[in-house]
């Protein structure tokens, strides 16, 4: 297959063209965050975030482009945005006469209100997961709640990683689609 047969497979929502392009594209988007980020779980968050946000918009992608230009720019678009709400979360004033610097480090820690609301997401997250396929919620279980790297969860299901990634990022597709019906 080619990368163009992929792309115009892939605007028709063939789930072997995106695994071919997730395959194609993955060392090139990854290895460009790798060198920005100097993370390799950033790098590959991020990347992750790429290929989703990319398989979603597939059909604004225009022709005229080289497809791996239009990843690296979603890419580094995420990228962007991530040290934006970084930024945010800390903020410097100077304060008194000396304009001495200190780092005002806002408090981040959930009040007793904020905790009672997450449990309650977290049971209606895991009532939602639970309507997903035993697959989907298996690869979301050992990603997100055991904490797992893509390699182990690829040597523990005894899949190829590029299968891990692939069903991971379908299986968050399907998981929000669930979430945004209720």
């Amino acid at each position: 297959m080619e990368v163009k047969d992929a792309i115009k497979k892939a605007k028709k929502n063939n789930q072997i063209a995106f695994n071919y392009l997730l395959d194609t594209f993955w060392n090139e988007v990854y290895g460009f965050q790798l060198k920005r980020t100097e993370n390799e779980n950033d790098a590959e968050d991020i990347t992750i975030q790429t290929f989703s946000k990319a398989f979603d918009k597939i059909d604004t992608y225009k022709e005229s482009y080289k497809f791996s230009t239009w990843l690296i720019t979603i890419s580094k678009n995420i990228h962007i945005d991530l040290l934006r709400k970084r930024k945010t979360s800390v903020t410097d004033q100077t304060i008194d006469d000396d304009e001495e610097r200190v780092y005002d480090i806002i408090d981040e820690s959930p009040t007793p209100e904020d905790k009672i609301i997450r449990e309650q997401n977290l049971a209606n997250l895991l009532r939602d997961i639970k309507k997903l396929k035993p697959a989907y919620q298996e690869v979301i279980n050992l990603r997100y709640f055991q904490e797992l790297s893509y390699k182990e969860i690829s040597d523990q299901l005894e899949e190829p990683m590029s299968n891990i990634k692939v069903k991971l990022l379908r299986a968050k597709k399907l998981l929000s689609e669930i979430i945004q019906k209720e």
